[in-house]
């Protein structure tokens, strides 16, 4: 019996990630229909999640819920034997050959085998006639690699914008695999999936008790307590909560002024968890010394907590004030990838500037963090603290 239960369960896992019935959705009559202007940028979000969560379901229910968007959908690396996957993507000499799907209210639809560029660079050539982008991924995805190829890639730029990056827990498996520990201390794939997350959907949260969601949401805020957890049941959610999230662009700077001030420090569930750490230091920064700090966490990868451990960001987000620059300027950075932007809102003159950060990943010292922050970056230029030393630096 245990073993038949257990092939139905891997069963309907594997069923809920085929490719969603996409049921066309007819428009009325004389309507017209709205196209972005010729300089619109058109939004991407990014589906991630691992086998069995809800992914699909939560893009077919998307395609099919009545909505003014037109969107255009990329599924990327189906599994094998996809029946759908077959009559989307055709591999002919190792060459992709690719059809396009076109439902009756504009959506669009393909099956990518590449790292999704190429599916772009077509989708942009079918501009006007859609104004959305969904991507989902494979469950074993790192949707860092994935959002870096739109959120700086130079020949994409000036035609689409990175929205957010949405990750679906499955309620039941969920716990399980976000404390996987994986051998040589790698990071598991669903808790790198939540760690990069601006929207986490706990879905199927029938299947479960109140006391196994209270652990399942407190082990995913001590992951990443910056985003936004949403639960849902078949991955039913009001779209205005999943799309045009504006969290890669200066527009996001708005809502993150307030969100910064209730993020709170988590505490490590495994020796090899991936944390939530933030700080905020007042004053100004020195946009070359800010450039200095970034690139040591994120490239050289050579700050070292107080265990000798060098410390891993996977996830950066704050606002903080640059000399000589009106505007609140937010930084970001996913995986090796910054960026700092101006956003629309400037310092009062008479309000105290202050720099705000949010720093997700493994082995983080807040503290050490902070007095290299205060030592390297801001105007005062304070003295290394008995808390840094120069030998933390990893070599």
């Amino acid at each position: 019996m245990l073993q038949t239960a257990g092939a139905q369960d891997e069963e309907e896992e594997h069923a809920e990630e085929d490719c969603p019935e996409l049921v066309p959705i007819e428009t009325k009559q004389g309507e017209e229909e709205e196209k972005p202007g010729p300089g619109a940028k058109i939004p991407v979000t990014i589906i991630t999640g691992y086998l069995g969560a809800g992914k699909t379901t939560l893009l077919n229910y998307i395609l099919t819920e009545q909505h003014s968007k037109k969107i255009a959908v990329i599924l990327n690396e189906f599994g094998e034997g996809s029946a759908v996957e077959k009559s989307l993507a055709i591999s002919q000499g190792g060459e992709l050959y690719e059809e396009w799907l076109e439902l009756g209210n504009g959506c669009l639809c393909c099956s990518v085998k590449d790292n999704g560029l190429r599916a772009i660079e077509n989708l942009m050539q079918k501009k006007g006639k859609f104004d959305y982008i969904l991507l989902e991924t494979t469950g074993l995805a790192d949707p860092g690699a994935v959002a870096s190829m739109f959120w700086v890639d130079a020949e994409l730029g000036s035609d689409i914008y990175l929205d957010g990056i949405i990750t679906v827990v499955d309620s039941k498996y969920g716990l399980k695999h976000l404390t996987e520990e994986k051998p040589d201390g790698l990071i598991s794939e669903a808790t790198r999936q939540v760690a990069l997350a601006d929207i986490i959907l706990i879905n199927k949260t029938d299947l479960i008790s109140e006391e196994e969601l209270n652990k399942l949401r407190a082990i995913i805020r001590s992951i990443n307590g910056l985003g936004k957890i949403l639960e849902t049941q078949r991955s039913r959610v009001d779209l205005s909560n999943v799309l045009d999230l504006h969290a890669f662009d200066s527009l996001s700077g708005i809502s993150l002024q307030k969100k910064l001030q209730h993020v709170s420090a988590t505490q490590s569930h495994l020796d090899q968890s991936i944390v939530t750490i933030t700080f905020e230091v007042p004053g100004n920064s020195k946009e070359d010394s800010l450039n200095i700090f970034i690139q040591n966490l994120l490239w050289e990868k050579n700050v070292r907590n107080k265990d000798n451990r060098c410390m891993e960001v996977i996830r950066l987000k704050g606002l903080v004030s640059i000399k000589d620059k009106p505007q609140q300027v937010i930084v970001q950075g996913v995986h090796e990838l910054y960026d700092l932007e101006e956003t629309p809102v400037s310092w009062e003159d008479d309000a105290e500037r202050t720099n705000r950060l949010v720093f997700i990943g493994r082995n983080l010292d807040k503290n050490i963090l902070k007095q290299l922050f205060i030592a390297t970056v801001t105007e005062t230029e304070k003295q290394w603290t008995t808390q840094f030393k120069e030998d933390q630096v990893c070599p």
